[in-house]
């Protein structure tokens, strides 16, 4: 399974590359696009759904590519779900997230306003991925946009510092390897000072209470992820945060921390995150569910 969803992204990142773009994952009827959609700049959320979705990469990857699996999953949950590549050092190279944590959430910021503007929504929900787990946490507290938040769910976020090597993991993973070694050659990775044990990121996230009042967070950590470590230094213990193992559901799911994006278990846990009121069980594909 992870190998054929490894070719999938694969295939989505070559289409990046030769089109500069990345159209939905799956196709969609001139009506059913209104309601539902990823990247697709026409969806206008449902009543069912009425908050788009941000979604955020990890670093050295891409929205596209780190979001080929889950984006379009969400949308034919009828989710109006928009992605992005935030800090690049260069816009010639699609590899993301290696700026300053500062200038990377500034960018995220504009693209929360403009997602707001496209769908008239007041507010989005934020689904992010390892250093973009960070940033769905980061951004509603440090630039104090959690009004226009309402619920966040953050895949094995480095929320209490994790290492260089954790951090850069993604862009490997789908075959950005030479790119996020040239890219690191000639730009180096503020980022990745920022983010390790004690960096200055970390430092300002974690002083006083993370949670941001009015925001429902849910942070999924897979047991078997051997970079971000240990597991619980993801988790937020504080009041109105939902903080649960992959394993916890699923408990022989091997997924560990690159593939959390490309999970079917963990897509079926975020999309009850993000619907709790109707929740569906959910399937496992290693073994039955607890």
């Amino acid at each position: 399974m992870h190998h054929r969803l490894r070719r999938t992204a694969a295939s989505l990142l070559a289409a990046v590359l030769l089109t500069g773009a990345v159209t939905s994952g799956s196709a969609t009827t001139a009506g059913a696009a209104v309601s539902s959609g990823f990247d697709d700049w026409t969806c206008k959320p449902s009543a069912a759904h009425p908050n788009p979705l941000v979604l955020l990469h990890g670093l050295g990857g891409n929205g596209p590519g780190n979001y080929s699996y889950l984006g379009p999953f969400l949308a034919a949950k009828g989710y109006c779900a928009f992605t992005l590549t935030y800090g690049q050092a260069t816009p010639a190279i699609p590899v993301g997230g290696t700026v300053s944590i500062a200038q990377s959430s500034a960018e995220i910021a504009s693209f929360v306003q403009r997602v707001r503007t496209a769908t008239g929504a007041a507010k989005v929900d934020i689904v992010g991925h390892s250093e973009g787990g960070f940033q769905s946490i980061y951004g509603p507290k440090v630039l104090g946009y959690a009004g226009q938040v309402g619920k966040v769910i953050a895949l094995a976020p480095p929320t209490h510092g994790t290492t260089f090597g954790g951090l850069v993991s993604v862009g490997d993973y789908l075959g950005l390897g030479p790119l996020v070694d040239q890219v690191l050659r000639q730009f180096g990775c503020p980022a990745c000072d920022e983010l390790i044990v004690g960096g200055s990121a970390v430092a300002k996230l974690t002083a006083g209470p993370i949670a941001q009042p009015g925001v429902k967070y849910t942070v999924i950590a897979s047991r078997f992820d051997a970079l971000v470590t240990p597991h619980e230094t993801s988790f937020i213990r504080e009041p109105g945060v939902t903080n649960k193992y992959v394993q916890d559901t699923c408990p022989l799911d091997p997924v560990g921390h690159v593939g959390l994006a490309f999970d079917p278990t963990v897509a079926q846990l975020v999309a009850n995150a993000l619907d709790p009121t109707h929740p569906r069980p959910v399937i496992c594909a290693f073994g039955p569910p607890l």
